[in-house]
Protein backbone atom coordinates (compact mmCIF):
# COMPACT_ATOMS: atom_id res chain seq x y z
CA UNK A 1 0.00 0.00 0.00
CA UNK A 2 1.26 3.73 -0.70
CA UNK A 3 2.48 5.93 2.27
CA UNK A 4 0.92 9.05 2.92
CA UNK A 5 4.06 11.18 1.98
CA UNK A 6 3.40 9.88 -1.86
CA UNK A 7 -0.23 10.52 -1.67
CA UNK A 8 0.05 13.91 -0.42
CA UNK A 9 2.91 14.30 -3.48
CA UNK A 10 0.13 13.15 -5.83
CA UNK A 11 -2.01 16.15 -4.50
CA UNK A 12 0.69 18.80 -5.11
CA UNK A 13 1.35 17.01 -8.44
CA UNK A 14 -2.56 17.43 -9.41
CA UNK A 15 -2.55 13.72 -10.19
CA UNK A 16 -5.70 12.08 -9.94
CA UNK A 17 -4.48 9.09 -9.12
CA UNK A 18 -3.94 10.72 -5.74
CA UNK A 19 -7.82 10.27 -4.90
CA UNK A 20 -7.71 6.99 -6.01
CA UNK A 21 -5.14 5.67 -3.81
CA UNK A 22 -6.69 7.84 -1.31
CA UNK A 23 -9.67 5.42 -1.93
CA UNK A 24 -8.09 2.72 -1.77
CA UNK A 25 -6.07 3.10 1.74
CA UNK A 26 -8.84 4.64 3.60
CA UNK A 27 -11.66 4.59 1.51
CA UNK A 28 -13.35 2.20 3.86
CA UNK A 29 -12.81 4.27 7.40
CA UNK A 30 -13.90 6.81 5.15
CA UNK A 31 -17.47 4.99 4.48
CA UNK A 32 -18.26 3.39 7.45
CA UNK A 33 -17.76 6.81 9.45
CA UNK A 34 -19.90 8.80 6.43
CA UNK A 35 -22.55 5.37 7.06
CA UNK A 36 -22.14 5.68 10.85
CA UNK A 37 -23.06 9.08 10.68
CA UNK A 38 -26.18 9.64 7.94
CA UNK A 39 -27.40 6.31 8.26
CA UNK A 40 -27.96 5.80 4.23
CA UNK A 41 -25.44 4.33 1.57
CA UNK A 42 -25.80 6.43 -1.22
CA UNK A 43 -25.75 9.86 1.22
CA UNK A 44 -22.30 8.05 2.70
CA UNK A 45 -20.88 7.80 -1.05
CA UNK A 46 -21.68 11.25 -1.51
CA UNK A 47 -19.96 12.39 1.51
CA UNK A 48 -16.82 10.68 1.02
CA UNK A 49 -17.07 12.11 -2.58
CA UNK A 50 -17.61 15.72 -1.38
CA UNK A 51 -14.88 15.09 0.87
CA UNK A 52 -12.44 13.68 -1.75
CA UNK A 53 -13.08 17.23 -3.70
CA UNK A 54 -12.60 19.23 -0.45
CA UNK A 55 -9.16 17.17 -0.06
CA UNK A 56 -8.53 17.78 -3.73
CA UNK A 57 -9.63 21.61 -3.45
CA UNK A 58 -7.40 21.86 0.13
CA UNK A 59 -3.91 20.21 -0.87
CA UNK A 60 -2.26 22.53 -1.79
CA UNK A 61 -1.37 24.45 0.08
CA UNK A 62 -2.45 22.18 3.23
CA UNK A 63 0.11 19.49 3.81
CA UNK A 64 -1.64 17.16 6.25
CA UNK A 65 0.01 14.95 8.18
CA UNK A 66 -1.56 12.67 9.44
CA UNK A 67 -3.18 12.38 6.22
CA UNK A 68 -6.27 9.41 8.31
CA UNK A 69 -7.11 12.34 10.36
CA UNK A 70 -7.67 15.06 8.26
CA UNK A 71 -9.43 13.14 5.94
CA UNK A 72 -11.85 11.52 9.00
CA UNK A 73 -12.65 15.21 9.58
CA UNK A 74 -13.28 16.21 6.38
CA UNK A 75 -15.90 13.24 5.88
CA UNK A 76 -17.21 13.89 9.27
CA UNK A 77 -17.72 17.34 8.54
CA UNK A 78 -18.90 16.54 5.17
CA UNK A 79 -21.26 13.84 6.46
CA UNK A 80 -22.71 16.24 9.36
CA UNK A 81 -24.00 18.87 6.77
CA UNK A 82 -25.48 16.11 5.03
CA UNK A 83 -27.40 14.76 8.57
CA UNK A 84 -28.47 18.17 9.68
CA UNK A 85 -29.90 18.79 6.14
CA UNK A 86 -32.05 15.38 6.04
CA UNK A 87 -32.64 14.40 9.38
CA UNK A 88 -32.59 17.04 11.63
CA UNK A 89 -36.27 16.25 13.07
CA UNK A 90 -35.63 12.18 13.45
CA UNK A 91 -34.29 9.99 16.07
CA UNK A 92 -32.38 8.08 13.67
CA UNK A 93 -28.59 6.85 12.98
CA UNK A 94 -26.11 6.17 15.98
CA UNK A 95 -24.94 10.06 15.37
CA UNK A 96 -28.01 10.88 17.09
CA UNK A 97 -28.64 8.68 19.05
CA UNK A 98 -24.39 8.68 20.11
CA UNK A 99 -25.20 12.47 20.47
CA UNK A 100 -28.30 12.31 23.13
CA UNK A 101 -26.11 9.84 25.19
CA UNK A 102 -23.36 12.84 25.58
CA UNK A 103 -25.19 15.61 25.76
CA UNK A 104 -25.80 15.93 29.39
CA UNK A 105 -22.34 16.41 29.85
CA UNK A 106 -21.48 19.27 27.60
CA UNK A 107 -23.49 22.59 27.26
CA UNK A 108 -25.69 23.70 24.48
CA UNK A 109 -23.46 26.33 22.37
CA UNK A 110 -26.65 28.85 20.91
CA UNK A 111 -24.48 32.09 21.15
CA UNK A 112 -21.65 33.44 19.66
CA UNK A 113 -19.68 33.28 23.17
CA UNK A 114 -20.95 29.75 23.86
CA UNK A 115 -19.12 28.87 20.79
CA UNK A 116 -16.30 30.63 21.39
CA UNK A 117 -16.29 28.96 24.84
CA UNK A 118 -16.51 25.62 22.86
CA UNK A 119 -12.50 25.82 21.84
CA UNK A 120 -12.04 25.88 25.54
CA UNK A 121 -14.23 23.31 26.03
CA UNK A 122 -12.57 21.35 23.20
CA UNK A 123 -9.07 20.88 25.28
CA UNK A 124 -10.54 20.15 27.92
CA UNK A 125 -11.78 17.34 26.63
CA UNK A 126 -8.70 16.57 24.82
CA UNK A 127 -6.95 16.65 28.57
CA UNK A 128 -9.96 14.68 30.13
CA UNK A 129 -8.95 11.65 27.21
CA UNK A 130 -5.43 11.66 28.11
CA UNK A 131 -7.31 10.20 31.84
CA UNK A 132 -8.47 7.94 30.24
CA UNK A 133 -6.50 4.24 29.25
CA UNK A 134 -6.06 3.33 25.96
CA UNK A 135 -9.01 0.92 25.78
CA UNK A 136 -11.73 3.16 27.41
CA UNK A 137 -10.28 5.74 25.11
CA UNK A 138 -10.84 4.35 22.08
CA UNK A 139 -14.27 3.15 23.22
CA UNK A 140 -15.35 6.98 23.96
CA UNK A 141 -13.67 7.74 20.51
CA UNK A 142 -15.05 4.99 17.92
CA UNK A 143 -18.50 5.97 20.21
CA UNK A 144 -18.46 9.73 19.76
CA UNK A 145 -16.10 10.93 16.79
CA UNK A 146 -16.66 7.64 14.79
CA UNK A 147 -20.60 7.05 16.02
CA UNK A 148 -19.96 3.35 15.96
CA UNK A 149 -22.68 1.35 17.23
CA UNK A 150 -21.65 -0.65 21.02
CA UNK A 151 -21.86 -3.60 19.11
CA UNK A 152 -19.23 -2.85 16.51
CA UNK A 153 -17.23 -1.41 19.26
CA UNK A 154 -17.42 -4.71 21.04
CA UNK A 155 -17.01 -6.93 17.76
CA UNK A 156 -13.56 -4.36 18.21
CA UNK A 157 -12.65 -4.55 21.38
CA UNK A 158 -13.41 -8.12 22.30
CA UNK A 159 -15.43 -7.21 24.97
CA UNK A 160 -19.22 -7.75 25.50
CA UNK A 161 -21.72 -5.19 24.33
CA UNK A 162 -23.23 -4.73 27.91
CA UNK A 163 -19.56 -4.47 28.36
CA UNK A 164 -19.24 -1.48 26.46
CA UNK A 165 -22.36 -0.15 27.46
CA UNK A 166 -21.46 0.31 31.23
CA UNK A 167 -17.94 2.01 30.16
CA UNK A 168 -19.51 4.54 28.52
CA UNK A 169 -21.74 5.09 31.25
CA UNK A 170 -18.94 4.76 33.46
CA UNK A 171 -16.83 7.50 30.79
CA UNK A 172 -19.38 9.76 30.20
CA UNK A 173 -19.92 9.97 34.29
CA UNK A 174 -16.39 10.93 34.75
CA UNK A 175 -16.22 13.33 32.23
CA UNK A 176 -19.05 15.14 33.69
CA UNK A 177 -16.96 15.27 36.81
CA UNK A 178 -14.06 16.00 35.48
CA UNK A 179 -15.65 19.00 33.73
CA UNK A 180 -17.39 19.85 36.60
CA UNK A 181 -14.64 20.50 38.71
CA UNK A 182 -12.86 22.75 36.13
CA UNK A 183 -16.26 24.63 36.79
CA UNK A 184 -17.72 23.89 33.08
CA UNK A 185 -20.97 24.69 33.54
CA UNK A 186 -23.35 21.82 31.93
Amino acid sequence: MIEDERIIEMFFGRSEQAIQELDIKYGKVCHKLSYNIVNNRQDAEECVNDAYLGAWNAIPPASPKPLLSYICKVVRNQSLKSYYKKEAGKRSGQYKIAMEEIEDCIADLNTVEDQVEARELARMIENFLDTLTVENRVIFMRRYWFSDSCKNIAEFTGLSEKNISVRLTRIRQKMKNYLSEREVFI
